[in-house]
């Protein structure tokens, strides 16, 4: 099975809070050489990762709001004007978990919306950290990112006790089908695992394991992000 066809899917995410320069510029070179979507970074990251990436079609993506989600709407739009303004291609903001497991729709419509508006027109992924769900939640979630400016639901941050399911993408394409995107993100181990995942409708796949996934190999650097 010829897994490189899957690279384009790939936003080669490092994350942990110990990433290094180093690992940083290691992080785009393989971006570069198998030819990722993207590489994801925490903010303070975008600028070494946009010098590093310069002359390749590899994009920038950063987290907002990350990992918990819980910081002030206008904290978030500063993150992510500030982002956008380092050179950032995509956002990836953490949603309010106890105002979306509350149900409170227009708290969470309007940060969604207010943050998009932040974008210059780059797409947003809202991460609604699935494993932290009821089903009746992950309903909830898809029907107010479908109201909302986002481009993308995306599972999760990588951070909680777990990620992606075959199961969560397969209920979000049920909802949501072509009318927003979906990334699934966290804990996908395996080629086979990665090949499932887009199966089953997702549009992006976040790991740390780009390299592996498309080699179908384990080089041994990887984390759970």
């Amino acid at each position: 099975m010829d897994y490189l066809k899957y690279a384009k899917y790939i936003d080669h995410t490092y994350l942990g809070q110990d990433a290094t320069s180093e690992q940083i510029i290691t992080l785009c070179d393989q971006a570069k050489k198998y030819k990722f979507y993207s590489v994801c970074v925490n903010p303070c990251n975008i600028s070494l990762a946009k010098k590093c990436l310069e002359g390749s079609e590899v994009k920038v993506c950063a987290v907002v709001g990350f990992p918990l989600g819980q910081n002030t709407t206008s904290t978030k739009i500063f993150e992510t004007t500030e982002a956008i303004r380092l050179g950032a291609d995509e956002i990836d903001m953490v949603i309010n978990v106890p105002k979306l497991k509350g149900k409170y729709f227009d708290y969470c419509l309007l940060e969604i919306n207010q943050v998009k508006s932040s974008c210059d027109n780059k797409p947003l992924k809202v991460i609604v950290e699935t494993c932290l769900l009821s089903e009746e939640e992950k309903v909830f979630a898809c029907e107010l990112i479908l109201k909302s400016d986002a481009d993308f639901i995306k599972t999760s941050t990588g951070f909680a006790k777990t990620g992606a399911t075959i199961e969560d993408i397969q209920l979000f394409k049920k909802i949501i089908g072509n009318k927003k995107l979906i990334k699934a993100a966290g804990g996908i181990s395996t080629s086979q695992d990665l090949e499932k995942f887009i199966e089953a409708g997702a549009d992006r796949i976040g790991t740390s394991r780009g390299v592996s996934l498309v080699t179908n190999s384990f080089i041994g650097n990887e984390n759970k992000y």
